[in-house]
């Protein structure tokens, strides 16, 4: 599976961008598509899921202000961020979730939310 990301980049504080991932490939056997981001540890945190059903989960610091959606036919899930937050700076990779056929990981997308 190959995942291309898009719409990363610079905001100020209140502001919105929309990220967009596509996947590509072995795209069969899909769970779930989301988005993770980095932490200053270096480890990456959930930030958004939905499941072939629509169930949608998200991290609680991004509740109400995040919102994520799925385009099945063309494989691409996209994240609507409102409110950015300086705290929300980070690099948000996307996810694929194939059970067990594991996970896979996009090369990561830099958001910037100046204050």
């Amino acid at each position: 599976v190959q995942l291309v990301e898009s719409g990363g980049g610079l905001v100020q504080a209140g502001g919105s961008l929309r990220l967009s991932c596509a996947a590509s490939g072995d795209v069969f056997n899909i769970i779930a598509m989301g988005w993770y981001r980095q932490t200053p540890g270096n480890q990456r945190e959930l930030v958004a899921t939905i499941n072939n059903g629509g169930s949608t989960n998200y991290a609680d610091s991004v509740k109400g202000r995040f919102t994520i959606s799925r385009d099945d036919a063309k494989n691409i899930v996209h994240l609507q961020m409102n409110s950015l937050k300086p705290e929300d700076t980070s690099r948000y990779f996307c996810n694929v979730h194939k059970g067990p056929w594991g996970h896979y990981w996009g090369q990561g997308t830099l958001v910037t939310v100046s204050s």
